[in-house]
């Protein structure tokens, strides 16, 4: 069974889907609509703004999804998926790719996703570290014991779980787990605490957009970041997507529930093309991982 996976944010690069909108039709006629939906011209940062320009989250957010969709739809028919997941953001690339949304719905979710998260960071000062070399239960457990706000937010891999909360939470609980043997901790430079408690306010706003939104029940399963599980029923999928904002990731057992639900090939669309490929070899190494 073949998986296509999607990244989220900080898969972006400088110049990304240049080479597409020169090469194809389809891809200009694609950009062209995006900018209109946007009201700005995405694809003039896209291709010609600087790391700075990308990383900032209004930008970064609509550019990954728009790269993803596009790079999906250029497959044309060899583009059959018997299963998807996004991580993060990506998931909306792939409700939008296994026909759960349409293009201009999705668009719109994520923009609206990108400025309701970029308000909350703005409320509340957050961040969020990378914790290398531990166990999920002992980052948990530490976790657990913060008095400040810090939560498990990005279950990557085995042995790669992504912290989120305050400033001061973060920093105590990177503390302790370099005390409790972490063989490696770093703090990431992002604008705040994704998929934490800090960002209930931008929940709250994209609740009722995509309460609006009208959902399909997907061609195929898509396994959801909240619950790791296969779904093909469109309430479900818009309740979890609900939470996602303030759930965690759950990466590491989305990929192991799709490779013992008989997943035997995955394939990264959009993005670098290697971070969630790299995902799937530290979950299980024998398993075919390629970009689209």
């Amino acid at each position: 069974m073949k998986a296509y996976v999607f990244p989220g944010q900080a898969s972006q690069f400088e110049g990304m889907g240049k080479d597409l909108y020169e090469q194809s039709e389809l891809a200009r006629d694609l950009f062209e609509e995006a900018n209109s939906i946007l009201g700005f011209r995405i694809s003039d940062v896209m291709f010609e703004g600087s790391a700075e320009d990308l990383k900032e989250t209004k930008i970064t957010q609509p550019a990954v999804f728009l790269h993803a969709y596009i790079k999906a739809r250029l497959a044309g028919d060899a583009f059959q998926p018997e299963a998807v997941a996004g991580h993060s953001l990506g998931e909306f690339s792939a409700l939008v790719a296994a026909d759960a949304l349409d293009f201009k719905d999705g668009l719109e979710l994520v923009y609206r996703r990108a400025l309701a998260m970029q308000k909350a960071c703005e409320m509340t000062e957050g961040t969020m570290a990378a914790i290398l070399g531990s166990e999920d239960e002992l980052v948990e457990q530490i976790c657990a014991e913060i008095e400040d706000i810090v939560v498990p937010a990005n279950y990557n891999c085995p042995g790669q779980l992504v912290i989120s909360g305050t400033v001061t939470g973060v920093e105590a609980a990177v503390e302790k787990l370099k005390e409790a043997g972490a063989l490696r901790t770093i703090m990431l430079a992002v604008g705040g605490a994704f998929h934490s408690p800090l960002m209930q306010p931008a929940q709250e706003e994209l609740k009722m957009a995509i309460e609006q939104t009208h959902f399909r029940n997907p061609r195929c399963p898509i396994y959801q970041n909240v619950n790791a599980t296969a779904e093909i029923n469109a309430q479900i999928i818009q309740g979890n997507l609900i939470k996602q904002l303030t759930a965690p990731v759950r990466w590491t057992q989305t990929m192991k529930n799709m490779i013992n639900d008989g997943v035997s090939e995955f394939i990264e669309v959009g993005g670098t093309g290697k971070v969630l490929r790299g995902f799937v070899k530290k979950v299980d190494r024998h398993f075919p991982a390629s970009s689209l």
